[in-house]
């Protein structure tokens, strides 16, 4: 069945409820607890600004959970050449998403729990819902030692680091997200989150390493449906509302009129990469030529993901000045991307049809400059 709840502008959201009709007043008054049918990044994150963006949130404080299939998540003013392994992710179809709050980069998989708490801003309070799950986790296994810290992080054992913390406050709501390890591929989640790009020099915020654990290495019985059930109980009782948890689509536009649109701009290159903080990339690296040895450094200006000044320097028996200076100047405007340079390269060589040699000698260098890309 269907429950209505007041939103702004005279939309109403429409939640899946497991609860008689005899239970609706109370849930609407007071709060209602969430979780994601979907498991796509750019769907789930929409949803977070659907929200904060359309419902009233007035003494009606929302819980949303939300899982996502493998894929890294960077904060607002981040870089993500400097925060993970984009190459690897490329080629294992690992999906790479800007959320609008701030903070450090996330791995998400199934085994790894989003939560995310909605209020008005006044209400805005990041340390009490760390407490309640931390709460919530005690209720299921009293023997879990958990502590949350003043970065709002919550730590295990006083050493592995299970959940981290980013928030957004706008005019008049707020909300504060975290994530709960429970049972995250510890190897995907140090492969994806290691850059191996050399030479960056950049303002963005840059993420602090920690070492981690997954609480089901704790106790096998603490999976992903037990510390949902166990956190809604708990934030139920806290606001003295139903602990059933209402399953949403995210992509249903009669619940969430405009939603695909926000998850469609989430997807987008100017987002993702375009905002950027501005930075630049010094660096230098060997090829192999006819059994000889070619150092060749570069030089990249890169604001709003695209390349703003770039300097190419080869030794001029292997690539003469003026090639090298062509390319320099075809990079300038592109966007900082493997596939546009490909295209670029492409298109440079069909000036040059017949010099098979320097065909060579480019693509070795542009595959190079793919590769810190």
């Amino acid at each position: 069945m269907l429950i209505p709840f007041s939103v702004k502008n005279g939309f109403r959201l429409f939640c899946n409820h497991k609860v008689p009709t005899a239970g609706f007043k109370n849930t609407v008054k007071n709060g209602l607890i969430l979780q994601s049918l979907s498991t796509d990044v750019y769907q789930n994150l929409a949803v977070e600004d659907w929200i904060h963006d359309h419902i009233n949130l007035d003494d009606k404080p929302i819980l949303f959970f939300w899982r996502n299939s493998p894929s890294v998540v960077i904060g607002r003013h981040q870089n993500p050449w400097q925060e993970c392994n984009l190459n690897q992710m490329r080629e294992e179809g690992i999906k790479l998403a800007r959320r609008k709050s701030g903070g450090g980069t996330v791995y998400h998989d199934m085994g790894n729990i989003n939560l995310t708490f909605f209020t008005t801003k006044n209400k805005y309070d990041r340390m009490k819902n760390l407490k309640l799950i931390v709460q919530a986790l005690n209720s299921v296994q009293p023997q879990l030692d958990v502590q949350a810290t003043k970065r709002f992080d919550l730590i295990l054992d006083g050493q592995f680091k299970i959940s981290g913390t980013a928030s957004k406050i706008g005019r008049t709501a707020a909300y504060h997200h975290c994530t709960l390890l429970c049972s995250t591929d510890g190897a995907s989640l140090t492969s994806f989150l290691k850059s191996p790009y050399q030479g960056i020099k950049s303002s963005a915020t840059t993420s602090i390493p920690a070492v981690v654990k997954n609480l089901l290495e704790k106790d096998p019985t603490l999976t992903c449906e037990v510390l949902m059930n166990a956190i809604a109980e708990k934030y139920a009782a806290y606001h003295q509302i139903d602990s059933h948890i209402n399953l949403i689509n995210p992509t249903d536009e009669t619940v969430f009129p405009g939603i695909k649109s926000k998850a469609k701009q989430l997807q987008t290159w100017e987002w993702i990469y375009g905002r950027t903080p501005k930075f630049s990339v010094n660096t230098s690296f060997t090829v192999l030529y006819e059994q000889s040895r070619v150092e060749i450094k570069v030089f990249i200006d890169i604001k709003n993901g695209r390349i703003e000044i770039c300097n190419i320097e080869a030794p001029d028996h292997w690539l003469p000045l003026e090639v090298c200076d062509t390319l320099c100047s075809s990079f300038i405007g592109s966007k900082f991307c493997p596939i546009e340079t490909t295209l670029m390269t492409n298109m440079l060589l069909k000036t040059y049809p017949e010099d098979y040699e320097l065909h060579s000698k480019w693509n070795i260098l542009c595959e190079k400059i793919k590769g810190i890309m």
